[in-house]
């Protein structure tokens, strides 16, 4: 198993609890894209993606991430298909009930996430990646 899937499977340690406070595994210049989903955008820098992930967060109940699965491609990047879980504070939204399956990629160098891209669409990110979809 190499460093950086070691890295992704440590930060979803702490992802599937709900603990998204650590931020040791981000590079001081990291990009975070939503890709898709009801508020896809890009923020740059720890502080701006620190943010926005407050912002997000704040909006629900016991949110986490869990990993389905993790996949290498190449040297310096790991695709980890998602499911979320949490209900909207507003809302009352349960994500776990809508049966979101989502992805996650990481863009890694020197032992830091440079680059996260989250997708809602779990099918778009494969396709994104030019990866095969699931099987039915």
């Amino acid at each position: 198993m190499s460093e950086n899937l070691n890295l992704v499977r440590s930060i979803y340690a702490d992802w599937e609890h709900g603990d998204f406070t650590s931020v040791e595994w981000a590079h001081p210049d990291i990009e975070l894209v939503w890709a898709d989903g009801p508020e896809p955008g890009r923020w740059t820098g720890l502080a701006d993606v620190s943010a926005r992930w407050r912002d997000f967060a704040s909006a629900w109940e016991h949110y986490h991430i869990e990993a389905d699965e993790f996949r290498e491609l190449g040297d310096e990047r790991v695709l980890v298909l998602t499911r979320v879980g949490g209900k909207g504070k507003t809302s009352g939204l349960d994500l776990t009930q809508m049966g979101t399956a989502g992805a996650n990629l990481f863009d890694l160098r020197d032992g830091k996430v440079m680059r996260y891209v989250s997708y809602y669409d779990r099918e778009r990110a494969l396709a994104d990646l030019g990866l095969a979809p699931e099987a039915s």
